[in-house]
């Protein structure tokens, strides 16, 4: 039974890597046309304040003209010899070369052929900003910067972002906000963490640099991180992967509150008042960093900046794998702001993509004006418009068999949109379908779910999923979120029930006509939030306690689903 799993995601792996071929070759012929032929030398080394030497290579193109450069920073490989991540990071220098750039791809302290210890983060300001002190000395160095690139490419540019020398940026499927990536909600993302470490591992192993066996990463990662997703106690899960305690896993472990100091002063969000770069953000609606890229997009505009938001119907592993396609966006970008083409910004800054209706849309600003729908879960599991006389529902939930994520903003390659059904089946899980729609329903923007609850641990979570049921049955996640409940949380009625509010992230969504909406309530999605095992000490804790759990639905109990419609 094993084999054939491991079969059966081998092929799907397969499958899913020529489909990013087909539409990377499609992407490529949508692009800008190539200007000039591309050199590169490799090897330029840049020594920082402590010694560290960081290791680069210069794409630019073959005119005398002194042209804009991109920085772009990298922990997984800045060229094909590093294997298939390399490889687009260097398409995309090569893309931007072609049409009049200077593009220094770098790999970031201890990675690769860069000296020094990789610790996430920590160095990542100060390294950059001795390149830009490297870069300013550089004879073909036009005077003109910025820096470009998905994920941890992202958060090394936010590390850096009030460098008077930049001139824009482009970060993707990225935040400043480290601390809610690491404990989304409150809860640890140990999905997250554990595939993370094994891609970096795996990411080093020889035959992992090579285009050929490239794709065999993923199958690697799935392979090291099955133990360690259920090691108890947590913080040992790293010891399940690797076979030795990883360093800065345990750090971050051991200040756990966003007030300690590794969070509010080492991994402290930049002022975004001090930004004075133009930024682009690009985020997906099925994305881990989705709630923290539409945090920094507020702050920017409450500095007074003018962001530019792209959202589009991807998760992370669906757009890290295709940086192609924002290539032209990107360009446009730079063009506009390092060499002052402005005619190639989009009239309105806000783009979205409306999934259910399959289309982009262009807005002033997000969220667009909307009026708040309420729904409410009621007897029979039904989803109505008013509240009803029901009695509560009950489930039990069991640590020792947490109910599980399936797609949605896990960091995973099968994460998105998925068939939720096998999941509804599940004896931990509560469900409650509106009626079928007579018209569409469209809703942009934050969705929350507010929850009458009790339960018999003081110490446990609540989690909501908004799903779409299609004609033929299937139901297609569209956005979650979980509240992880300790004492002291949530509003206490007279009865002693909790009311509590769930963030349940935000999407961009038209349910079509002949659909039903779904709400789906549970106590867990392990393990994008870690498993809750019932006990004061989460991630110390070695017991599993089970949790008998409640959920109010009456007049005096309105628990309601929020959406913004449209």
């Amino acid at each position: 039974m094993q084999k054939r799993r491991w079969l059966a995601l081998f092929l799907g792996l397969l499958a899913l890597l020529l489909v990013l071929l087909r539409r990377y070759l499609v992407a490529r012929r949508r692009h800008q046309r190539p200007r000039y032929r591309v050199q590169v030398v490799r090897g330029l080394a840049c020594t920082t304040d402590d010694g560290a030497r960081l290791v680069a290579d210069h794409y630019f193109p073959d005119t005398l003209e002194r042209c804009p450069t991109l920085i772009i920073r990298t922990p997984y490989g800045r060229n094909w010899r590093a294997g298939l991540f390399g490889a687009q990071v260097e398409w995309c220098a090569r893309g931007f070369a072609e049409r009049g750039y200077d593009v220094l791809v770098q790999d970031t302290r201890g990675r690769f052929d860069s000296t020094g210890t990789f610790e996430p983060y920590v160095s990542e300001r100060a390294d950059g900003l001795a390149t830009l002190r490297w870069l300013e000395r550089q004879p073909w160095f036009s005077g003109a910067a910025a820096m470009w690139g998905p994920s941890y490419l992202g958060i090394v540019q936010w590390a850096m972002a009030d460098a008077p020398a930049l001139q824009a940026l482009f970060p993707m499927i990225s935040t400043s906000r480290l601390y809610d990536i690491v404990f989304p909600d409150g809860a640890f993302d140990l999905g997250l963490m554990l595939r993370w470490i094994a891609f970096l591992l795996s990411g080093d192993k020889p035959r992992h640099r090579t285009l050929l066996f490239g794709g065999g990463i993923l199958l690697d990662v799935e392979w090291m991180i099955r133990r360690g997703l259920n090691t108890l106690p947590v913080t040992q899960s790293d010891v399940a992967l690797t076979g030795q305690p990883v360093d800065y896993y345990h750090r971050w472990l051991e200040q756990v509150r966003p007030d300690d100091p590794l969070w509010h002063e080492t991994f402290k969000p930049i002022d975004p008042a001090t930004v004075t770069a133009p930024v682009h953000l690009t985020g997906g609606w099925y994305d881990l960093f989705l709630r923290g890229l539409l945090q920094d997009y507020a702050a920017l505009k409450a500095a007074g900046q003018q962001p530019y938001l792209t959202i589009g119907g991807w998760h992370h592993f669906s757009h890290l794998f295709l940086m192609t396609r924002s290539l032209d966006d990107a360009l446009n970008w730079f063009d506009a702001h390092l060499k002052g083409q402005t005619h190639r910004l989009r009239p309105l800054p806000v783009r979205l993509y409306i999934m259910g209706a399959d289309e982009w849309r262009d807005y002033p600003a997000y969220p667009p004006p909307s009026t708040p729908l309420y729904l409410y879960p009621g007897g029979g599991g039904q989803l109505l418009p008013q509240p009803d006389a029901s009695p509560p529902d009950h489930y039990r939930y069991d640590p020792a068999h947490p109910t599980p994520i399936v797609g949605g903003t896990q960091f995973h390659v099968f994460a998105g949109p998925w068939d939720n059904r096998r999941l509804e089946r599940r004896r931990d899980v509560l469900t409650y379908t509106g009626p079928v729609l007579s018209a569409p329903l469209e809703i942009i923007g934050p969705v929350r779910l507010q929850l009458y609850v009790c339960s018999s641990l003081e110490h446990t979570d609540f989690y909501g999923r908004l799903c779409d049921v299609q004609p033929d049955g299937r139901a297609i996640n569209v956005c979650e979120g979980l509240l992880r409940l300790a004492p002291g949380s949530g509003e206490r009625q007279p009865d002693g029930s909790l009311k509590i509010d769930i963030d349940l992230w935000a999407t961009a969504y038209r349910f079509r006509a002949g659909h039903r909406l779904r709400l789906l309530v549970a106590s867990g999605a392990h393990p994008r939030w870690s498993r809750h095992p019932g006990t004061p000490d989460p991630l110390h804790s070695t017991r599993l306690l089970a949790a008998d759990q409640t959920i109010f639905h009456d007049r005096q109990h309105p628990s309601a689903l929020i959406v913004p419609q449209v």
